[in-house]
């Protein structure tokens, strides 16, 4: 039997359903995800689209696509961060935080090239993507 996790949104009035793996999860430092998540670095789960439901509110889910890489999920009523679907990679990232029951297990650190919080976890540090997401696929050392 797959795991089902629930989350909501800031307020509750969206909630987000995912059920079995993340494909990955890690933490983005580029300036879209600092900017977008108002702190220094982004904790993120990246899903197969088909495993990640509105189970609640979908009439308040906003979007919000500043590219074509990532088309952002917010509630409307409280402006609470929920998802972005990142059509290049066919995946979706519900925010770690958005899930408070998932087990989050970061395996790399991703666009580390733009940090601005050093973090020695021991963790792979890529310079932007791994090759197999099109990115440079380089590593930086912590």
């Amino acid at each position: 039997m797959s795991a089902t996790h629930s989350g909501t949104c800031f307020c509750g009035a969206v909630q987000v359903e995912v059920t079995g793996s993340p494909e990955a999860m890690g933490y983005c430092h580029c300036s879209s995800c600092r900017s977008w998540s108002a702190g220094p670095v982004n904790a993120f789960s990246l899903w197969k689209p088909e495993n990640v439901k509105v189970t609640r509110g979908q009439e308040h889910v906003g979007h919000f696509a500043k590219t074509e890489n990532s088309d952002r999920q917010f509630c409307t009523e409280c402006g609470g961060h929920l998802m972005t679907m990142h059509p290049p990679f066919g995946l979706m990232d519900v925010y770690a935080a958005t899930i408070p029951t998932l087990d989050f297990k970061p395996a790399l650190h991703v666009n580390y090239g733009e940090t601005v919080l050093r973090m020695r976890d021991g963790l792979p540090k890529m310079r932007d993507f791994p090759k197999e997401l099109g990115g440079s696929g380089e590593t930086l050392p912590e």
